[in-house]
């Protein structure tokens, strides 16, 4: 059965750039979400095996969701997004519970492959 994601970026564009690579590879993307509050929200209601999470978001940002989504379910895996040069942010994603980062731009071979291990 296919792996279920939940695509969360405030950008269109890049949802609709990791939904086609992974949709292409044998991922089912079960939702998307434009903002960490809404991520919360469609986790709660679509449980997904694993959740590709942008860093800066409006409303709410990656790391806070993560933080409320690991508050919810302490397995939950979890792989942030983010451009170039927010490193510490990437960190700060990781202690919260992210279990890896992407760079935008999306190169779909690190895509895969961040997202095989974490699902390993």
């Amino acid at each position: 059965m296919a792996k279920r994601v939940l695509v969360v970026d405030d950008a269109a564009f890049m949802r609709m750039m990791i939904k086609d690579i992974l949709s292409k590879n044998g991922y089912d993307v079960v939702g998307e979400a434009e903002n960490g509050a809404v991520a919360v929200e469609k986790f709660k209601e679509l449980t997904p095996d694993l959740v590709t999470m942008d860093i800066t978001m409006p409303e709410m940002d990656g790391i806070a969701a993560v933080k409320e989504i690991k508050a919810l379910d302490s397995k939950a895996i979890i792989i942030m997004c983010s451009a170039m040069g927010q490193q510490s942010m990437v960190i700060d994603a990781i202690q919260a519970g992210a279990r890896d980062f992407i760079v935008k731009p999306f190169q779909p071979d690190r895509v895969l492959e961040a997202v095989g291990k974490a699902l390993e």
